[in-house]
């Protein structure tokens, strides 16, 4: 298991290159990081490692038959999580002005516990500094769910994360503590074939 880090907040501003280091480092050795998302902050591991997944369902005591959605940072590399990305899907998240996450069919090469029944999985296009660049390191999806316990409601900030989930994380990021914005979770679709489209969540 990942050694855990107790260190000091980062100031408003750009994130520093030794925070994104280490958070990748911990989600590189199977650890579980708390870090910022372009809608509230997340529990984050390697979306491809089915035991660190587990163990974000065992943090937030959630049964593992719901699924959980993660996060890229490039369209581009959809296609190597997803068998065949719907047409709609390319023109919703170009054309989408919040963040949005589309539920597609038939995910591939991503742990099989992150998946929902049916084989479907919930991915959405970061464009948020820090959790871009989390995923643009890492080369991998990273697991993107709400740092609560289960059935306890959504924190909106940093301010509002209980501390048994704080202990629990691997890696806790510096990057953005301090801001207390309280954005709203995002929209969620989910297309199947022939771009059939269902709307998840406004």
């Amino acid at each position: 298991m990942p050694e855990r880090y107790e260190q000091g907040e980062q100031p408003a501003g750009r994130y520093e290159p030794d925070d994104l280091k280490e958070a990748v480092r911990v989600l590189q050795e199977g650890g579980v990081v708390l870090y910022p998302t372009d809608t509230v902050w997340g529990l984050g591991c390697d979306a491809t490692n089915a035991e660190a997944v587990a163990r974000i369902f065992r943090i937030k005591q959630r049964a593992d038959a719901k699924a959980m959605l993660c996060l890229l940072d490039t369209p581009g590399k959809l296609q190597g999580y997803v068998e065949e990305v719907p047409d709609m899907a390319w023109e919703l998240i170009e054309l989408s002005t919040k963040p949005l996450t589309i539920i597609y069919p038939h995910a591939r090469n991503l742990a099989k516990n992150l998946m929902a029944e049916d084989g479907s999985v919930g991915i959405r296009i970061t464009k948020e500094t820090f959790s871009k660049a989390l995923c643009e390191r890492l080369h991998k999806p990273v697991v993107s769910t709400s740092a609560n316990l289960s059935g306890e409601p959504t924190p909106r900030n940093f301010s509002q994360i209980v501390e048994d989930v704080k202990q629990q994380a691997d890696y806790i990021v510096r990057y953005r503590r301090n801001d207390l914005a309280e954005p709203a979770p995002s929209s969620i679709i989910k297309l199947d074939k022939g771009n059939v489209i269902k709307v998840i969540r406004p």
